[in-house]
């Protein structure tokens, strides 16, 4: 790690990695807030291995990291990319996540992949509130984790003091637990008076790495430049020791015994492994022309020395396709296929394309395989069952995808002419279909609700929708039944962005967005009484039904309830289906602002019939023209739906949150605490209230709250807003 005496072999660029055994793998996450600079360092360490050019351009021209034209407008990244890089024998599969908060699913789906992860912190901007909350879903599930500061070239950057800053937000209860392995060495100040970093020095080697030519010079310190170093060497000995298995080791270390460095980078390693040490190093890209950035030739040991392989990645859950558990041993690469698909995107050169990680087997072009996909039905996913032929395998390069003859158990690899897999999907033999279980996605809480621009557009909409929500998970495909509105939920404003700009880029579908209409009903706030007369004479058979109705509230989710209670065949006994017919026509369409009628009994009380010119036609009419005239005369309530809200808030943000709740009609239902410094606020809030709270809440918070949404009951709204509603109803009719 740095401080071992190895000589590193680089792969070559422009070939493609394959790796033979599990152990030769390690998978690797980049986490951080947007700007922090992960995409520049994956870049850097792509350029110290060797598997990019000196001036970062892969063969063909291109960047190693495979931006889209989104990406580019944006300026950021919007999407999981996989970047593989070859040290010391070892693949490296680096996994570059967005920052951005309305990108979660993608850094989900690169923390499933992952057995470790890297978390890259800005020196000019600190720690934000969301990397903490990622950093406490790894440490729940025991993933190791390491901490890369970057920006060191900003002034005023200080890494002793993000060290610390680091140790306090990722330390909990043992701050001792989050240390550097070196410590940065500056050069002369320039003109500016800010002290370039040129270098760096490694702690238990006490050895010199000098990286101001471009290339990575090792030497021994000056008498002089020791003594700096010994405190922070001694604290990171002491916390090494703490972890190490040796339980001896810490009582003759402090009885003066001097522990060989070996021993120490051998225990550092283990505890790294495990997940109970988290080293903190520096990075910084390589200037214009140079061979290796600072800190990159450190981080790839680290990765590849400390790092755990695939085989310490605990199995996800396995099932039968009929739900029954399936005991699988980790990385068996001769065991049953299973492989799950992480991303899916639109390759405009090969269609579909699947980023996979294998969990056990080994993958190869032209296998047949099962496509389970199951659990995202409320997401507009269907479950799915097939069987489909898998294409040819390949790795990302820049632009350019290397074929690959094959992918172990432990690899991640992409999987071209999967037509019917989908994002969370599990691959397995076609003779021995099995299901992972899915990871954890986030729900899209943010409604974006669009039409069709042109007919054109219209013809394409659906099939642009289906490939939009196959790709991301994330993404939840809503035809409302009420409003007939088509209604994208998505993580933010940032999401919905890309959602709608890869619809008419990728998929050549325009769309329009609209207001989007929360789904309201209406009923009597009283007894009301109607009658409904339809009588015509226009040559031949004519039209004759009359009917005389009463109508009374029910309690809500009663629905409409049709009482028959006409005596004297007043009615004939053939048409009373045909009253309560025209009576729930026009209850679906509503009888004030037309939205539907619910929760009501209809009573049918009398009327008259013709014995040749009445029909069924003419008393389902008279039944709806009896409703709306009840409601007429009658006191009509609109009703709103309400959402019960629950939203887990740093306690710094409980009392603006629960202020701005009450500000949306909310009614605060009951407050505890998680025991994390966070608080869970529960209440109800009119929907009406809460379309963009996904927007507002992040921006309330800080970005460090989270909230989730159940729909309660429809309640009668307040009787000013209700009316500027009908009003606005009368103006659109």
């Amino acid at each position: 790690m740095g401080d071992k005496a190895q000589t590193h072999h680089p792969g070559a660029a422009g070939r493609a990695l394959t790796a033979d055994r599990p152990t030769s793998v390690r998978n690797v996450v980049l986490v951080g807030h947007t700007g922090s600079g992960k995409t520049t360092l994956v870049e850097a360490l792509a350029l110290t291995a060797g598997a990019v050019n000196r001036a970062g351009r892969v063969e063909d021209g291109g960047t190693v990291s495979d931006y889209d034209d989104i990406e580019h407008r944006q300026q950021r990244s919007v999407q999981l990319s996989l970047v593989p890089v070859e040290w010391d024998g070892i693949k490296v599969n680096l996994l570059d996540t967005p920052g951005y908060a309305d990108f979660v699913g993608e850094l989900r789906a690169g923390l499933r992949a992952a057995d470790a992860a890297l978390f890259v912190v800005s020196a000019s901007d600190g720690v934000d509130g969301s990397t903490r909350m990622v950093w406490e879903e790894c440490a729940a599930v025991g993933m190791p984790r390491a901490i890369v500061i970057t920006h060191l070239e900003a002034a005023r950057a200080d890494f002793e003091e993000m060290t610390r800053i680091c140790a306090e937000a990722f330390g909990g209860d043992d701050p001792d637990a989050v240390l550097p392995l070196y410590l940065p060495l500056r050069g002369p100040e320039g003109p500016d008076g800010h002290a370039p970093v040129t270098g760096l020095v490694g702690l238990l080697s006490r050895k010199l790495f000098d990286y101001s030519t471009g290339e990575r010079k090792e030497s021994e310190p000056g008498a002089d430049e020791l003594p700096g170093i010994e405190e922070a060497r001694n604290r990171l000995i002491e916390g090494i020791i703490a972890e190490s298995e040796d339980e001896t080791l810490m009582d003759r270390y402090l009885g003066g015994e001097q522990v060989d460095v070996k021993t120490l980078v051998q225990d550092l390693e283990r505890a790294v492994a495990r997940g109970s040490f988290h080293p903190v190093l520096a990075a910084a890209p390589a200037a214009e022309g140079a061979r290796q950035g600072l800190g990159t030739v450190e981080l790839l040991e680290l990765v590849t020395g400390g790092f755990p392989t695939p085989f310490e990645h605990p199995m996800p859950q396995v099932t039968t396709i009929d739900g029954r558990p399936r005991e699988l041993k980790p990385c068996d690469t001769d065991g049953p296929l299973v492989a799950e698909v992480v991303k899916t995107s639109s390759d405009p050169y090969v269609g579909r394309l699947s980023l996979v990680r294998v969990f056990s087997g080994t993958l190869r072009p032209d296998q047949p395989v099962h496509v389970s996909g199951h659990g995202l039905a409320d997401r507009g996913h269907e479950d799915h069952d097939v069987d489909e032929k898998v294409g040819a395998l390949s790795m990302p390069f820049g632009k350019q995808q290397r074929p690959v003859t094959h992918a172990v158990a432990g690899d991640l690899v992409c999987v071209a002419k999967l037509g019917r897999a989908e994002t969370g999907d599990t691959l397995s033999a076609k003779d021995d279909p099995l299901l992972m279980e899915p990871w954890q996605m986030p729900d899209p809480l943010l409604p974006v609700a669009i039409r069709a621009h042109s007919k054109a557009d219209e013809d394409k909409l659906s099939q642009g929708l289906a490939r939009l929500v196959a790709e991301d998970p994330t993404m939840r495909l809503e035809q409302n039944q009420d409003t007939h509105q088509v209604v994208l939920w998505c993580l933010g404003e940032a999401h919905a962005d890309v959602a709608l700009e890869r619809l008419r880029g990728r998929y050549g579908v325009q769309v329009d967005v609209v207001p989007h209409k929360v789904s309201l009903r209406e009923t009597f706030a009283g007894k009301a009484t109607g009658r409904g007369r339809h009588v015509k004479q226009s040559g031949g058979h004519g039209q004759y039904a009359i009917c005389e109705i009463e109508v009374e509230p029910l309690p809500g989710g009663s629905g409409i309830e049709f009482v028959d209670k006409v005596v004297g065949g007043a009615v004939p006994r053939q048409f009373i289906p045909s009253v309560e017919k025209g009576v729930r026509a026009q209850a679906a369409k509503g009888v004030a602002a037309g939205y539907p009628l619910v929760d009501v009994r209809v009573t049918l009380l009398d009327g008259k019939a013709h014995s040749v010119d009445s029909s069924d036609a003419a008393f389902q009419t008279a039944g709806a023209l009896a409703l709306r005239e009840a409601a007429a005369d009658a006191r009509i309530h609109l009703l709103e739906p309400v959402a019960e809200v629950t939203v887990l808030v740093g306690d710094a943000y409980v009392g603006a949150v629960m202020s701005d709740l009450s500000s949306r009609r909310g009614r605060l239902l009951g407050t505890e605490q998680t025991g994390s410094g966070r608080t869970l606020i529960r209440a109800e809030v009119p929907e009406f209230e809460i379309g963009r709270y996904a927007v507002d809440l992040r921006s309330l918070s800080h970005g460090t709250a989270r909230f989730d949404r159940a729909y309660a009951r429809h309640e009668p709204m307040p009787a000013q807003i209700a009316e500027r509603i009908r009003e606005q109803a009368g103006d659109e009719g």
